[in-house]
């Protein structure tokens, strides 16, 4: 996870999981995240080949985000992640 790099990059992949992301829908979709922390795991996830920048050519420029296909491998650990934090929560609230 280390090499991903940070708390918000589970989510970010959650996200794009899902399909292409411009930044302003992933910037809402991660409540709290400032936009500074967005770009910087965005450009840092880029880098390493997990997921890709899409430059729209339009009026004013689009970007879209989505995932490689390596940045797709991801989405079971992700998923098994999530399993098993909900079965904590269950189990706490006992």
């Amino acid at each position: 996870m280390s090499f991903l790099g940070g708390a918000w990059t589970p989510n970010i992949i959650w996200y794009l999981s899902g399909g292409p992301r411009r930044f302003s829908e992933l910037k809402h979709d991660l409540a709290g995240i400032s936009a500074k922390m967005l770009t910087q795991r965005l450009r840092h996830l880029v880098e390493i080949g997990v997921v890709e920048r899409h430059e729209q050519p339009s009026s004013p420029p689009t970007v879209e985000y989505s995932l490689t296909d390596v940045g797709g491998e991801l989405k079971p650990a992700i998923e098994a992640i999530v399993r098993v934090g909900e079965k904590l929560k269950r189990l706490r609230k006992r």
